[in-house]
Formats: C-alpha cells, sequence, structure tokens
C-alpha cells in the first residue's frame, strides 16, 4: 500500500485530497498543526469506510515540530510515497505593496515557502525509499509572474504583496527541486487547484471542492512517464493545463 502525508490536511482541499487518495488505496497521514482537529478529521473519514488514515500532528512554521512529526512518521513506516505540502496561508485580503507590514510578509513566507522547504528537506529521506516518490506543491494561479504582467489576464488586478510572492517563491523552489532531482524517479510539481470556495477566502471561490482536490491528486498518482517541474493550472491554461511561470 503506498503512503501519503498532507499539510494542513484537516480541513478544506487538503482534507477533499486526503478522501481521494484514500479511494486509490492509499494510506493517508492527515497533517495538521492542531492533533485534535486532526483526529476529528480521520475519525469523520473511518466513518465513511476509510480505514488506512491516521493523523500527524505538524506546524510547519515549527521546526520543532516537524522533526517531531518526521520521527513519528518514520516509527510508522520506512517509505514515504507521496508529500503534499498543502498547508498555507493568506495573510489578509489587503496587501499593498507600498504599505504592508514586514511582519505580515515575513508570517505569510513562513507557512507558504520556508514552511514548505523545511517539510520537504525533513521527509526526503523516506520519499527516497520509494520507487515512485512524489512532491507536489500546492500553489495558485496568483504566484504567475507572467500573467501577472499581463494586462489582458483575468486577475491582473488581484495584487498583493505577500501572498502572491510567496506562491512565485514557491513556484521558484519547485522548479529548482524538481531540477536537482531530475536523474531520479521523483516528479516534483506545483499545482494550482483552482479559485475554489474554502474558508481561506470566506467561500467566494466558484470551484468545488471535489475539482480542486482532483487536480492535486492527479500530480500525486503520475506514473513513471509523467512531467517533472511543471506548474499545473486549469484556471490559467484551461487548454493545456500548464501555466507560465
Amino acid at each position: 500500500m503506498k503512503t501519503a502525508l498532507i499539510t494542513g490536511a484537516n480541513k478544506s482541499i487538503g482534507f477533499e485530497t486526503a478522501r481521494q487518495l484514500l479511494q486509490q488505496g492509499y494510506h493517508v497521514y492527515l497533517g495538521s498543526r492542531d492533533l485534535e482537529k486532526g483526529q476529528q478529521a480521520a475519525d469523520q473519514l473511518k466513518a465513511e469506510g476509510f480505514a488506512q488514515v491516521e493523523p500527524l500532528q505538524i506546524d510547519v512554521t515549527d521546526g520543532n515540530s516537524i522533526k517531531a512529526a518526521r520521527e513519528t512518521l518514520g516509527q510508522k513506516t520506512p517509505v514515504l510515497d507521496v508529500l503534499i505540502n498543502n498547508a498555507g496561508i493568506l495573510g489578509g485580503m489587503s496587501q499593498p505593496a507600498v504599505s504592508a507590514e514586514i511582519s505580515l510578509i515575513k508570517e505569510v513566507f513562513e507557512t507558504n515557502v520556508f514552511g514548505v522547504i523545511t517539510v520537504t528537506q525533513a521527509f526526503l529521506d523516506l520519499l527516497r525509499q520509494s520507487p515512485a516518490p512524489r512532491i507536489v506543491n500546492v500553489t495558485s494561479g496568483l504566484g504567475s509572474l507572467t500573467l501577472h504582467n499581463d494586462p489582458s489576464w483575468k486577475y491582473y488586478a488581484v495584487k498583493g504583496a505577500a501572498y502572491q510572492p510567496s506562491k512565485a517563491a514557491l513556484n521558484a523552489y519547485t522548479i529548482m527541486l524538481a531540477y536537482e532531482l531530475r536523474d531520479t524517479p521523483f516528479k516534483v510539481n506545483a499545482v494550482d487547484p483552482g479559485y475554489t470556495a474554502t474558508d481561506f477566502n470566506h467561500h467566494s471561490g466558484p470551484g468545488s471542492m471535489a475539482d480542486a482536490a482532483a487536480r492535486v491528486v492527479k500530480a500525486a498518482v503520475l506514473g513513471p512517464d509523467g512531467p517533472t517541474s511543471q506548474f499545473f493550472s486549469d484556471d490559467n491554461a484551461p487548454e493545456t493545463g500548464i501555466s507560465p511561470w
């Protein structure tokens, strides 16, 4: 049975991603900053008939928490097949470049960028034990620098000094990581789940949770001939599914 760890998986897209991976026969570890909430989420999935799901306490902004999570997971399984870096924060709706507090920008980067890097590095040894390891970094279509510089883009006016740059930085890290792992079985990709109705955006998005999670899962279960170092976004590029960086 293949194994998957999803950060920020006790609700929203992360939770639905867990459900869909369970449907495909994976053993899923629900990463949650709050272990009680993670257990509640796991119990809900078990009530739906999915036995192979466990909560894992992990705060991606806390190095000690990440280290403890790695030790705990290593005691449960010697192999991790899929890592989905899903945990992320918005940082509020108003982030003007000329006046946003540096503390806010640092807070967003701490979760969306540094958290991803720290978690990835911590679990890389378990992923290397898999014959087909997959890393999925959940990004946003708003992380495309190319489109942000295109006045004809539908989200051109949706600018921010913290969230959007954090996702652009995450995309850049995805490219660097994929390059370093290019001669291995790893597939490393960034996935935009789309503008989805979640707590994250006060349920303002038009997309469904099921469709958003399906995009993440698609990258998580790529076969050996699947792409690596891609920025998948059906929202930005409905015809090809590949967004410009």
